[in-house]
């Protein structure tokens, strides 16, 4: 039997929207002005409307995307260009411990010529230092919630600090965990990805205000307000819509019983295995636990674990099934030549059971993998 820790990865789609999806799955093009595509429309139109409805924002603002990281790609490339193109600096401001859909995106607008300015973070995870933020910058990006470690930055005060930089929010792993109001916020334009929070693989979303609007990165029929063109998914639209409405209506309810876990899997962890060190500090998503185990590898831990039917990450970034040392934990200043780490993410089919195998397991498998 396999005990699965791995929800900031993917999380099993809600049955609402499978359901969702399948009722909409006959759905013909949505852009067609006859009686089919008008439909259709009608469909993704219920969808779009859900959507701002439940992250206070306009459905004009709701751009759907085929992942949170297109929807990252437009949200940054397309500010830096429609910004530099205004005259503001060619200048990004962003964080080290970004998910590679936000890193590689500005690695390559630093190819172009772009000034990359990056704001620190502390031994906790957590941003140290705003103040390369008070300086003028084409777009400024910043996660909500690691995908590591699970620290929560304080993206307000990023938004505010920022002044009349636009800012970009990598929402992906708190969407469905923590209420979004869009326009409380105050951001620019903002990610999320679908699967995150129970809705089909495949599909994103990015939030995007009127203005200042990014430029579209592809181009053709000029569907998403010309912002990502190509024909929409209306069948995706409508199971994101749905999963990301349950997800909230159960969310304090889900974060107070998943925490309970969490918490237990850290301390038992801890206890059973002194030296273990953890990785996640509050402020963090209640989902997320990463630690690390001096004297093992990575490599190790995970072949062990899945032998054991404890299914976890290591919490890097996975290259053609190659794990490199986690670039998060080296911005945190953690030595990592010595010590392989585990992420522990928890979600809506976790249960005390699974919590049990884990805290059974992993003493066992640290001892084996210090022994390779």
């Amino acid at each position: 039997m396999s005990h699965y820790f791995d929800y900031a990865a993917t999380q099993p789609m809600r049955q609402a929207a499978v359901d969702a999806w399948v009722a909409a799955s006959g759905a013909l093009n949505a852009g067609a002005t006859y009686a089919s595509g008008r439909r259709a429309r009608s469909v993704l139109d219920d969808a779009r409307e859900s959507i701002a409805a439940d992250l206070g924002c306009e459905p004009i603002e709701v751009i759907f995307t085929s992942s949170g990281t297109e929807a990252d790609n437009i949200g940054i490339q397309g500010l830096y260009r429609a910004r530099v193109a205004a005259g503001a600096p060619a200048r990004v401001v962003s964080t080290p411990i970004e998910h590679p859909g936000v890193l590689e995106t500005v690695a390559a607008l630093a190819k172009e010529g772009a000034t990359v300015d990056l704001l620190p973070v502390g031994h906790d995870g957590h941003l140290s230092d705003l103040a390369a933020l008070d300086a003028p910058a084409a777009v400024a990006t910043c996660m909500w919630a690691n995908n590591e470690t699970g620290a929560l930055q304080p993206v307000k005060e990023v938004i505010d600090r920022a002044g009349e930089t636009p800012v970009h929010i990598d929402a992906v792993q708190v969407m469905g965990k923590l209420p979004i109001d869009f326009h409380a916020l105050g951001a620019t334009t903002l990610a999320a990805s679908a699967h995150k929070f129970g809705g089909p693989r495949g599909a994103g979303l990015l939030l995007a205000r009127r203005s200042p609007a990014p430029q579209p990165i592809a181009y053709g029929g000029g569907q998403e307000r010309g912002i990502r063109p190509g024909t929409v998914d209306v069948a995706a639209a409508s199971a994101t819509a749905a999963a990301l409405h349950e997800s909230l209506a159960e969310l304090e309810s889900e974060a107070a019983r998943v925490r309970v876990l969490r918490d237990a899997l850290r301390d038992r962890l801890l206890a059973a295995v002194p030296d273990a060190i953890c990785n996640t500090h509050e402020p963090a998503l209640p989902s997320h636990l990463h630690l690390t185990f001096p004297g093992t590898d990575s490599d190790s831990l995970l072949m062990l674990a899945d032998a054991a039917g404890i299914e976890a990450s290591a919490g890097s970034a996975c290259h053609a099934g190659v794990y490199r040392p986690s670039h998060v934990l080296e911005a945190m200043g953690i030595d990592q030549d010595h010590s392989g780490g585990l992420r522990f993410t928890l979600g809506p089919g976790t249960t005390q059971a699974d919590v049990d195998a884990a805290c059974q397991e992993i003493p066992s498998i640290v001892e084996r993998a210090r022994s390779v």
